[in-house]
């Protein structure tokens, strides 16, 4: 049962994989576009790591629980295993969106396929192959700071909000514990008066 729940959560990334092109089953010379080449590394991830969190190394973890709930211990490590796919490529797809990866991807594609037909050596900006990548990559890595940067910021925001907001509370709070103490103490002036006027009136005359 363990064994067959693992090749059916592992089964998506293996139909989709045999449904495209693997790098081993092409001929000789035929080009991959390097999307479908990132996609299949991502599944062949997938399958791996399906392979090393097998349910048999997962039920020797919870191996008291397991004996007392077999079938929800596989019901749980099903599920784990599923959300931990989705969750990898929704990442994945997440940090292909950022950094417009599908688009960089074929445009590069593109420029080594019209390369192919020149005889003539590649031109390069700078004739020095680590500068011209920086200069390719350097905004990149500009962006994504600035994206980090400002998550952080809205981040510090909202916890500055927080922040505020519990001193605010504890203002409060103080204010009102003030208000308390403040009538506890008229209360106790005014029957210590009456206490004294009872008594006066009290004394003979």
């Amino acid at each position: 049962m363990a064994e067959a729940s693992s090749a059916n959560l592992g089964g998506g990334c293996e139909e989709k994989r045999h449904e495209g092109s693997s790098p081993e089953s092409l001929p000789p010379g035929t080009t991959i576009s390097r999307v479908k080449l990132l996609d299949t590394m991502v599944d062949t991830f997938l399958q791996k790591l399906v392979a090393a969190g097998s349910y048999q190394r997962f039920t020797d973890c919870y191996k008291r629980f397991y004996q007392l709930q077999p079938e929800i211990t596989q019901r749980i490590y099903d599920k784990f295993i599923a959300q931990l796919q989705t969750s990898i490529r929704e990442e994945i797809s997440d940090i292909k969106e950022e950094g417009n990866l599908e688009a960089v991807l074929n445009a590069l594609d593109k420029i080594v396929e019209e390369g192919k037909d020149r005889k003539e050596p590649a031109w390069r900006p700078s004739g020095i192959p680590e500068k011209d990548l920086h200069s390719v990559m350097a905004p990149y890595f500009l962006q994504q700071r600035d994206t980090l940067r400002r998550h952080v910021q809205k981040q510090e925001a909202e916890n500055q909000q927080l922040a505020d907001a519990v001193l605010a509370g504890r203002r409060q709070v103080e204010e009102l514990q003030l208000q308390v103490q403040a009538r506890q103490q008229a209360w106790q002036a005014l029957h210590r008066e009456q206490r004294e006027l009872v008594a006066v009136l009290r004394e003979p005359e």
